[in-house]
């Protein structure tokens, strides 16, 4: 009998195994057998670990959102000037960590929101939670930004322009997987600034 702890390192094992093959081939594209050869998990035993392939989607993504939130808190709160932590965000999402392809392309709510979202409602009720807090999270520090001078709020309010700022950095990010061009996300950048008035 396997001990709580080996289960839990290997059902973690097969997420982050997953995620990476998934967020170059898709959802749909990748079978079991695929992550549990990778992850060094005996075939026929993914059922141990998760209930149905939807299942391990879903955790899945509750994962990479709270590994991204996570990541989101260390950059946001990295430098004392709240403008320029939030600069350092957008900015987070063309760095490539010296790899072909920029960070923003390489999220899984770009990757597997439409694929996923008419597919599984677990799954893209974990995809809306996930936005939903990392919008969330912009928002306080557009407050922060405002609390410090930097800022003015918009009428209909910081959790609203959070989310138009959040949907603009989305939206680069697909076109810049449809066009093969780094020009989308170049492009949201001034426009950015324009929008956080700097």
């Amino acid at each position: 009998m396997k001990s709580s702890r080996t289960l839990n390192d290997n059902r973690q094992r097969v997420i982050e195994v997953g995620r990476k093959i998934i967020s170059r081939k898709g959802f749909s594209a990748v079978g079991l057998n695929e992550i549990l050869t990778a992850a060094g998990i005996p075939k026929g035993s993914f059922y141990y670990y998760f209930a149905s392939k939807e299942a391990f989607g879903t955790q899945m993504l509750e994962d990479y959102f709270a590994r991204y939130l996570e990541t989101m808190e260390a950059l946001l709160s990295s430098v004392p000037d709240a403008t320029q932590a939030m600069m350092n965000y957008w900015h987070s999402w063309t760095a490539t960590d010296d790899g072909p392809t920029p960070k923003g392309y390489q999220c899984l709510a770009v990757k597997l929101g439409a694929e996923v979202s008419d597919l599984s409602e677990p799954m893209r009720l974990a995809l809306e939670q996930g936005t939903t807090r990392i919008v969330q999270r912009l928002a306080g520090q557009l407050e922060r930004m405002a609390a410090e001078n930097s800022f003015v709020p918009p009428p209909e309010g910081c959790l609203v322009f959070a989310g138009a700022l959040y949907q603009l950095w989305l939206g680069a990010s697909l076109m810049g997987k449809m066009t093969g061009s780094l020009s989308p996300l170049a492009s949201a950048m001034p426009l950015t600034k324009r929008l956080l008035q700097l």
